[in-house]
């Protein structure tokens, strides 16, 4: 018998034990600070070549909005160009402010070499814009819808890059939601075109 008290006097001792320090863990987790936040998730090449590529994008596209909305007569091409302006705005601000987070600059490398796999650097060229500058009435509609039109495509295919093949849900998001909004922009345009 007493070889059976002494076998079970540590186990209920350790048992006491254990119980106290969990109690101790317990009580000092109640004046604790809240666990720390999560890990922001990974970023790949691609998250970074499309927020730097969209960023160029939206700054070469700006000027032909600006002179879309002052400029234009036919009411569909003032109300996408300014719809898209606003919309260009916030995008702008979220890819920018991701690119400082990631620690990376907000213009892409002009080096061809380095978009291997995440297609050219799209660009209107400024003698476009001139050309649109010099335009009058509906022949600068056309040309406005035009530009536009060659403009957005090109966004949608830097869009649709990152959502097959980003890292950053948030950017894979607005990829998938952009080129939604894209679609439905070059649809209007398409019948304003059908139009003129």
């Amino acid at each position: 018998m007493g070889t059976h008290l002494t076998k079970r006097g540590p186990r209920r001792g350790g048992a006491h034990a254990v119980l106290a320090a969990l109690l101790a863990m317990l009580v000092a987790g109640c004046g604790s600070e809240a666990p720390a936040a999560p890990e922001a998730p990974a970023t790949n090449a691609t998250d970074v070549m499309y927020a730097q590529m969209t960023v160029e994008h939206i700054s070469q596209g700006r000027p032909v909005l600006d002179l879309a909305v002052d400029r234009g007569t036919a009411p569909e091409l003032i109300a996408v160009a300014t719809q898209l302006r606003d919309e260009w705005k916030t995008e702008n601000t979220t890819l920018t402010g991701w690119l400082t987070g990631w620690g990376k600059p907000a213009t892409a490398d002009p080096n061809e070499s380095v978009h291997a796999g995440h297609g050219a650097l799209h660009a209107l060229r400024p003698r476009d814009v001139d050309e649109l500058r010099t335009a009058k009435d509906q022949d600068f509609d056309r040309t406005a819808v035009a530009l536009l039109l060659g403009h957005l495509h090109n966004g949608m295919e830097t869009a649709r890059m990152e959502a097959g093949g980003g890292a950053y849900p948030p950017a894979v998001d607005l990829a998938r939601t952009t080129t939604m909004k894209r679609q439905a922009e070059i649809q209007r345009l398409l019948t304003l075109a059908a139009g003129q």
